[in-house]
């Protein structure tokens, strides 16, 4: 018998697996354009990490989206919800980086902000960097633990 509701999340879950792997094709392509303009940045070590988050990030995102769409799963609709805002939230996450290789924030990045020779940012520019940091963080860590449980409540139904 035909489950409707089975088919419809199917669907939900291949347009979501589509909307990830666009942004992580088009992370990868911000990256290299980013990559152009790193050296003319006032701390081009922090340029350069964010060059890295969308290029890294980006191939994250590619390769989820490939697992989605190739491989089956039981990656509910919540769960492919979850992955699609880590996709978003990346986004952020990296542009706050291409700002900071202006403002020269210490709190988020310090190793590579000591590096940098970055003094430090306003405490909003401080705020901006945690928090877009924090927030994709979190959420990309739980993408992923999702994602596994997908794959693996798979393998336990198929034997």
């Amino acid at each position: 018998m035909f489950d409707l509701f089975a088919e419809e999340a199917r669907m939900n879950g291949r347009r979501g697996g589509q909307e990830i792997l666009l942004n992580g094709m088009a992370l990868v392509l911000a990256g290299l354009l980013w990559g152009l303009v790193v050296p003319h940045t006032p701390y081009p070590r922090l340029a350069l990490g964010a060059h890295i988050q969308f290029e890294l990030n980006g191939l994250l995102l590619v390769a989820m989206a490939a697992l989605l769409l190739k491989f089956d799963h039981d990656v509910g609709p919540r769960s492919i919800f979850v992955m699609r805002l880590s996709a978003w939230l990346t986004w952020a996450m990296a542009f706050s980086e291409v700002a900071n290789s202006w403002w020269g924030t210490r709190g988020v990045l310090p190793i590579a902000a000591s590096q940098a020779g970055a003094t430090g940012g306003l405490p909003w520019q401080e705020n901006a960097v945690a928090m877009t940091h924090v927030g994709a963080g979190l959420c990309l860590i739980l993408a992923w633990a999702l994602l596994i449980l997908g794959f693996a409540r798979r393998a336990a139904h198929s034997g």
